[in-house]
């Protein structure tokens, strides 16, 4: 029998565990550790909540966590309630599995004034995450995205979307009664590089062009000329067609959605909070690197979100690559008996999809590397660990019970309506008093 523990329960550790299951059958016991009471990580609190069909992926994760040799064990913090030497002495493998759920810094002055927001936080906000439910941005005045991805996309359609849109959404509600309340006429999506060089896929892009009250807004000057869009991949020649219907007259709507290319900040600015962004043009090098021009301008901004991308936090003990932002590794190799998988591994670059294959490599490695039976404790070591530090672990049954509140909850048409506290989540498990909905 292997015993293997991984650490997070998104879909890098989820794949990793079916892959296990797959690789040795019956041969081995898997516990996927999270800190929150409740699974799917990226899936619940990333995914934005107005593309439910991404989030049914959950469903296959569910079906593997309700196998007989896969365990849940929520609200339990690794490094803190029990450490990565500990868990290596009871278990064959430890697979990190943590994910990337820190933002990159802006890294820019000012970056740090009240109502600047990493990506991270804002979609987390939104998302429902315990972390940041109390964040409430600012909404009384032009926002500025920083990023030229699929999460500026997101948070650009959020901020300009009406309440009746977010129908069959899994919003959390007090985010949608505050963005219902916004008066910002002006979002701006800055991006340091052309539409050529975008990281936005042409679905998310469609969108935009669909919302109720607001326009996408290109400047005609800043697309290349149309015969130069031959020689890209398909998808970015979609995403890149998508801007160009963005560069004729905007609709008349209320809020005006405006890709600025070419444009850096270089610094924020305000008065005790964020109030003005200072841009700078740019130009693409020889080596496809954007580099500032010295021309520079001035854009309004209460809420500077930034979307730039994001690090996987450091756990004791693990060798980290600081520059990277992600566990040291070698293919996934951390060191004996220790991987990392997903973002954790590679850093947040792909798809939800791109976490599997991951978790396959991750169980060759441990078929390769562990013997059948190394005589180690596994899933008893670590319950009577948890139990001797007064820990109170969460089972998938209890995630269960949290689940079914959270469809009792839902506001008409949505899917759930999700618990933005620890406390509320240990509460409809079955701990304690009877849960209120909310932060």
């Amino acid at each position: 029998m292997r015993h293997i523990a991984v650490i997070g329960s998104g879909p890098a550790g989820y794949y990793t565990a079916e892959a296990c299951q797959k690789q040795f059958g019956d041969g081995c016991r898997v516990d996927i550790v999270d800190r929150l009471p409740v699974p799917y990580g990226l899936i619940r609190t990333g995914v934005a909540p107005d593309h439910q069909s991404i989030k049914a992926v959950s469903r296959r994760y569910e079906a593997t966590a309700l196998s007989d040799n896969v365990r849940f064990v929520g609200n339990v913090t690794v490094g803190e309630q029990v450490t990565i030497p500990e868990l290596l002495e009871l278990y064959d493998a430890v697979v990190l599995a943590t994910g990337a759920p820190a933002d990159r810094p802006l890294g820019v002055p000012g970056d740090d004034l009240p109502g600047v927001i990493g990506s991270a936080a804002f979609v987390g906000w939104y998302n429902g995450h315990p972390d940041f439910a109390d964040l409430k941005p600012p909404l009384d005045g032009p926002a500025v995205v920083v990023g030229a991805g699929n999460v500026a996309l997101d948070v650009a359609r959020i901020l300009a979307k009406t309440a009746a849109e977010f129908a069959g959404s899994d919003i959390v509600n007090h985010a949608l009664d505050h963005l219902d309340a916004g008066i910002h006429e002006q979002v701006t999506i800055l991006a340091r590089r052309g539409p050529h060089q975008i990281a936005m896929t042409p679905k998310e892009l469609g969108e935009l062009g669909h919302l109720a009250r607001a326009a996408p807004v290109v400047d005609p000057a800043d697309l290349p000329p149309v015969e130069a869009d031959a020689a890209l991949d398909p998808g970015l020649r979609k995403s890149v067609t998508h801007l160009r219907s963005f560069a004729g007259p905007p609709a008349n709507k209320p809020i005006t959605l405006t890709f600025d290319f070419y444009a850096m900040p270089v610094r924020l600015e305000g008065d005790g909070r964020v109030e003005r962004v200072i841009v700078e043009r740019t130009a693409i090098d020889a080596n496809g690197r954007a580099t500032g021009t010295g021309e520079t301008y001035v854009l309004p901004a209460r809420l500077v979100v930034s979307c730039i991308g994001y690090r996987t936090p450091p756990i004791a003990d693990v060798p980290y690559d600081a520059k990277l932002g992600r566990f040291a590794n070698d293919d996934g190799r951390i060191g004996p008996g220790l991987y990392a998988a997903g973002w954790a591994r590679r850093g947040p670059t792909g798809t939800i999809g791109t976490n599997r294959p991951d978790g396959f490599l991750i169980a060759d490695h441990i078929a390769a590397d562990t013997a059948k039976d190394s005589g180690k404790e596994g899933r008893p070591g670590l319950d009577r660990l948890l139990a001797a530090r007064g820990a109170d672990p969460v089972t998938f049954r209890d995630w269960q019970r949290i689940e079914a509140a959270e469809i009792a909850a839902a506001r008409d048409g949505a899917p759930r309506e999700k618990f933005t506290s620890v406390a509320g989540m240990l509460a409809a498990s079955g701990r304690g008093e009877p849960p209120a909905i909310g932060p």
